[in-house]
């Protein structure tokens, strides 16, 4: 009799505490969502507001803090997200405390290609359209083909990694054969890259070529700079500025 009324006691105590879980779980779920909090992973400046990001966590809906935490669906936010062009990708999350958290990952544009309409092209060697928030500063791409991507965004990628050639490079033009010239900032000489190959031992090249002309005060005196040899720099002057 008393190892029966032990037995009954255990199963109340089991059954309350189904209960008060159960109950807590209900409550919690019903609550509304306390506060959003969007975080961007890059040092990009942002190509989408955070009310955009925003309205993509919900949709059809003015404002998330007027959901409740039993209608949220994490994983098709995400999607939702990741779907965004202007997004790399992203990761939701629902704190205890009601908070919605979003980290966001965006595309990060390398160049900027011309076309009707522009694009850019993102370090991933993919389309990325131009953002109505931000304009990035990215060399401006000429003579570009859809099958070109894989080709120079390597080159878009190193120029990108290079403080000197990324403050310097201001334009690249394709050309046909597959070699690039690149259009320099408050220069008025061309720069054959040739390929996009040896892309490092080229940067040192020139830039070794731009330090001793402007020390020299005669880097205005050049038309043309050849860097399709790795080994040497081919340098032509202007007419009139001699050999």
């Amino acid at each position: 009799m008393k190892r029966s009324l032990q037995i009954l006691k255990f199963m109340v105590l089991i059954g309350l505490m189904i209960f008060l879980f159960s109950f807590s779980k209900k409550r919690n779920e019903s609550r509304k969502i306390a506060k959003v909090e969007i975080e961007f992973m890059d040092d990009n400046s942002p190509f989408i507001t955070h009310n955009s990001v925003n309205k993509l966590l919900i949709q059809n809906e003015a404002n998330v803090t007027s959901v409740g935490k039993e209608t949220l669906v994490l994983k098709e936010m995400e999607q939702r997200l990741v779907e965004n062009p202007m997004i790399r990708d992203a990761q939701v999350y629902l704190s205890v405390d009601g908070v919605l958290g979003a980290k966001i990952e965006q595309r990060q544009p390398v160049g900027r290609v011309s076309a009707s309409p522009d694009y850019y092209l993102d370090a991933d060697g993919k389309r990325m359209p131009l953002s109505s928030v931000y304009s990035a500063r990215v060399p401006l791409i000429t003579g570009i083909s859809n099958t070109e991507f894989t080709e120079v965004t390597p080159l878009l990628l190193k120029i990108n990694e290079d403080e000197f050639m990324r403050s310097s490079v201001i334009g690249i033009d394709s050309h046909a054969n597959g070699e690039l010239v690149l259009q320099l900032r408050k220069m008025d000489f061309k720069v054959l890259f040739g390929k996009p190959i040896s892309i490092e031992k080229k940067f040192q090249n020139f830039k070794a070529f731009y330090k001793k002309t402007k020390r020299d005060s005669t880097l205005s005196s050049y038309s043309q700079i050849n860097l399709k040899f790795e080994s040497q720099v081919i340098a032509t002057k202007k007419e009139g500025h001699g050999k």
